[in-house]
């Protein structure tokens, strides 16, 4: 798929199994939102071939829609509909919908039932969107950063929910910017970049290999080669990655003599360490490392 000379997705290929909650992730201008647009049917792929539920949202565009719900990012309501009303109105469209007032209590749509649409926070919105996406019972769900403004309490409840959605049967697909969304939600992740799908696994197979991290955190700016000098000190098997101007991460095995490795490049280097954190590889460390680039928000 190629908008002029700029290809968004390049030959990619991936599979979401039946019943499970499948993560797509990718910075900014993966390709991300035109692979969902085109298996939502929004987009004619200009190259191979999509299936949906055995569908081609193209040809079979009639007999999909109904079986799928698509929760967007922005918009999908009327600007001046109150809420609970917009939620009532998609429902009537269905044949068997989901109760609204289960809906309007579980995403505790219920103090802002009564507002317009357009004074909803982004985070009402959010949750109102995710409403319409699952109230007519579909089989296969997309979610677009289905937490984004969101605070604490609402973010638990929406991963309560698609995960309730999940033990029914229901298939989800989401995009999100949280890793520790991604992390805790998803039976599969696809992680693509430039238009290719570049890593695929559950989120335990992706960080088992090289288990350990050192997150080195410094008070001024690394130089521009210290990743290199870095990783020439601590030999192969090990990875680093500049996360910021004073931040590297560094993956590999990390025991006593790793550290003492870090903690001696430093003093060589006039590198003052504010902070050296061990622990477990992340589905962040992961994205880091595979993609070179922060998922950012």
């Amino acid at each position: 798929m190629a908008y002029g000379a700029k290809t968004a997705v390049d030959g990619l290929s991936l599979s979401v199994a039946t019943g499970s909650i499948t993560a797509v992730l990718g910075p900014n201008g993966a390709g991300k939102t035109t692979t969902l647009e085109t298996c939502e049917g929004y987009r004619k792929p200009q190259h191979g071939r999509v299936r949906v539920l055995g569908l081609d949202p193209q040809a079979q565009r009639r007999e999909l829609l109904p079986r799928i719900g698509v929760m967007l990012q922005n918009g999908g309501a009327w600007s001046g509909v109150r809420a609970v009303e917009m939620l009532e109105h998609i429902a009537s469209l269905h044949a068997h919908p989901l109760p609204v007032p289960m809906l309007v209590d579980r995403l505790g749509l219920g103090s802002c039932g009564r507002t317009a649409y357009r004074r909803l926070s982004g985070g009402q919105q959010q949750r109102l969107a995710l409403a319409m996406a699952v109230v007519g019972r579909p089989e296969l769900v997309f979610v677009d950063e289905p937490t984004a403004g969101m605070d604490p309490q609402a973010r638990r409840d929406t991963w309560d929910l698609l995960a309730e959605l999940r033990a029914d049967g229901v298939t989800i697909v989401l995009t999100t910017h949280y890793m520790d969304e991604a992390e805790r939600l998803a039976d599969q992740v696809h992680v693509i970049d430039r238009g290719r799908l570049i890593a695929s696994g559950s989120p335990g197979e992706l960080t088992r290999a090289g288990t350990s991290t050192i997150r080195l955190v410094v008070t001024e700016p690394f130089p521009p080669a210290a990743p290199a000098s870095l990783q020439a000190t601590l030999g192969p098997g090990t990875d680093v990655a500049t996360i910021t101007a004073q931040s590297l991460l560094i993956t590999g095995p990390a025991d006593a003599s790793t550290l003492a490795k870090v903690s001696a490049w430093c003093e060589e280097h006039g590198v003052l360490p504010e902070s050296m954190t061990l622990g477990q590889r992340t589905l962040e460390d992961v994205f880091l490392q595979i993609t070179g680039r922060e998922l950012a928000v």
